[in-house]
């Protein structure tokens, strides 16, 4: 049966920034396809771990901050708890809005650090085992700003870009391995990224003025996609940038 293969079952998933918005959605939804499922964020997930228990899956907090980790060290934490990592979601991030004249050396730094650094570094951590494994799907959550500059955010900007770019880089090396690696390119979600955003009500009536479904995304927009990459149904899909944004990029 085709719903068969979008199953997860006996797959164990590490997602980042699990602890709330687009990261917890991603954990529980994987969980509820069947994956038991690690969670890495700096505190303590709580309402996550309880829902994945919920869905009947095993879950794990990792406690780590993505400005100073070991990747390596969470992987084997992942692998000792649970015995395999098969899929990595690359959910957290970091934005900084400044004027771009006005940004400083600290701030570039700290999100490159987060939003593109530990991407790679997770990529690579993981994509090992999962080339041992002979099996293995990674999913980057790039962004709208993978395709556009925005406004005020050219750290970020940058670092989105840079996603796309590895996602299909190490696509086109670990492919032919049975390593999938694609990328999420979520719309204006109501996360607590957008928080800014959606206070300012003039901004908040242009971006929805743009978005032919005529609303902010909701977290759970996201996850019919997540599962699908992270499962057999998308063995065949690597190196692709999928935007969910109701249409925003098609305007």
């Amino acid at each position: 049966m085709i719903l068969d293969a979008f199953r997860l079952d006996g797959r164990v998933a590490l997602v980042t920034g699990g602890n709330r918005g687009l990261g917890r959605a991603f954990a529980v939804a994987l969980a509820e396809a069947g994956a038991d499922v690690a969670v890495l964020s700096r505190s303590a997930p709580e309402e996550t771990l309880a829902l994945i228990e919920r869905a009947g899956r095993t879950s794990l907090w990792v406690p780590a901050d993505l400005a100073a980790f070991d990747a390596t060290a969470v992987v084997e934490q992942v692998t000792g708890a649970l015995g395999r990592c098969d899929v990595l979601v690359n959910n957290a991030g970091l934005i900084r809005r400044a004027d771009a004249a006005d940004v400083t050396d600290q701030d570039w730094a700290e999100v490159l650090r987060v939003d593109l650094d530990a991407v790679f570094q997770l990529c690579r951590a993981a994509g090992r085992v999962m080339l041992a494994q002979g099996r293995g799907s990674i999913i980057n959550v790039a962004s709208l700003l993978s395709f556009q500059g925005g406004i005020r955010v050219p750290a970020y900007a940058a670092a989105k870009h840079g996603v796309v770019g590895l996602t299909k880089a190490l696509a086109n090396e670990w492919a032919p391995a049975g390593v999938n690696v694609n990328a999420i390119a979520p719309g204006y979600i109501a996360t607590d990224n957008t928080a800014a955003l959606r206070a300012d009500p003039d901004r908040s009536a242009a971006i929805l003025d743009r978005i032919p479904a005529g609303r902010w995304g909701e977290p759970e927009d996201l996850i019919g996609t997540a599962v699908w990459l992270a499962s057999d149904a998308a063995r065949y899909v690597h190196g692709a940038v999928i935007p969910v944004d109701g249409g925003w990029l098609a305007r």
